[in-house]
């Protein structure tokens, strides 16, 4: 009988105590140094284009891939610190960056979104290209990491022709539990008005750029993800309203149709994702491990003694790819 999800080794330090603290202190107090990447751009059939920031490493080795979260990019915390890891160990690694966040806007009347599946497939079949005589790892954190679980649970076992492991980072796996619980309260106030400070000035400038599609003052005046994702995000991608892309773009239904050797890592304080909202092991499929520690917060997972490091999720990742070698 399969168990539920697997006991984690992580626990929060004691002096950073809840979900809220472990997610804003390490994101914006515990230093992760610069890393010094090599861009790479691909120019797309539909006139678009997607940059990848590479960090390279010895001949013959694996390469891992990130996929990072909302208005992430190669410089986010997470993202400089399992690049750091990577090449601390001589194996290659990439940040592939969703359009429009590499730090240059995208060309078309469209943007990314968290089932954007179809650019993860372009994406990983690119990075396959450069390197396809070493196994690759993926690894999705957030938005990325739904988006990233989706496409594995779409392509099933097609998927290990170009995937030798993956992993999710505190994916909002149920979307229509995450987004509403980001516009309530304290959520609403910080993290969702951090986001849509940054998400808004983008899709005025799709709305000054292309005329008609967007409604540049509802958008304006915008202060929650349910009014943004159907103003914006659903009208740029074929979805009716909020609700709707929610629904059908949340990876938890897919999880049973994964196929490669999949680590599933959500802390049960993330403030973005309730715990109900969270699977069981009856709802994945035998690839999918589930680690679901009581503390970490959102892509946080900080440890050691004060100013802390963030040290514990590089090193669960890259334990994880150990495994799938054997």
């Amino acid at each position: 009988m399969k168990r539920d999800a697997a006991p984690s080794a992580y626990r929060a330090p004691a002096w950073l105590p809840g979900g809220h603290v472990q997610t804003i202190y390490s994101s914006l107090f515990i230093r992760v140094p610069p890393i010094d990447y090599r861009r790479e751009r691909l120019e797309l059939p539909d006139g678009d284009f997607l940059d990848f920031d590479w960090v390279d490493g010895h001949a013959g080795r694996p390469v891992v891939v990130l996929f990072h979260g909302l208005e992430g990019s190669a410089d986010s915390h997470y993202a400089r610190d399992l690049m750091r890891t990577v090449r601390r160990r001589g194996w290659h690694g990439v940040v592939a960056h969703f359009r429009g966040c590499s730090g240059e806007d995208n060309r078309l009347p469209r943007a990314y979104f968290a089932g954007d599946s179809a650019d993860i497939g372009r994406m990983l079949r690119h990075v396959k290209s450069r390197h396809a005589e070493v196994p690759l790892y993926a690894v999705g954190v957030s938005l990325g990491g739904n988006a990233l679980l989706k496409w594995l649970g779409e392509q099933g076992d097609e998927a290990n022709a170009s995937v030798a492991g993956a992993a999710a980072v505190s994916a909002p796996l149920d979307l229509s539990a995450a987004g509403p619980a980001l516009d309530r309260g304290f959520n609403r106030r910080v993290y969702t008005a951090r986001f849509l400070a940054t998400l808004k000035q983008k899709a005025l400038k799709k709305a000054r750029l292309f005329p008609g599609v967007l409604d540049a003052p509802a958008i304006a005046a915008a202060t929650t993800f349910r009014e943004f994702d159907t103003l914006v995000t659903a009208r740029l991608h074929g979805f009716r309203d909020a609700d709707d892309y929610w629904l059908r773009v949340s990876s938890k239904p897919l999880l049973k149709s994964i196929a490669v050797p999949t680590l599933v890592i959500n802390a049960r304080n993330d403030p973005f994702l309730p715990a109900w909202a969270l699977p069981a092991a009856a709802e994945v499929s035998p690839a999918v491990t589930l680690e679901q520690p009581d503390t970490g917060g959102h892509v946080a997972f900080p440890s050691g003694p004060f100013p802390g490091n963030l040290d514990w999720l590089p090193q669960r990742l890259m334990q994880h790819f150990d495994t799938q070698r054997g």
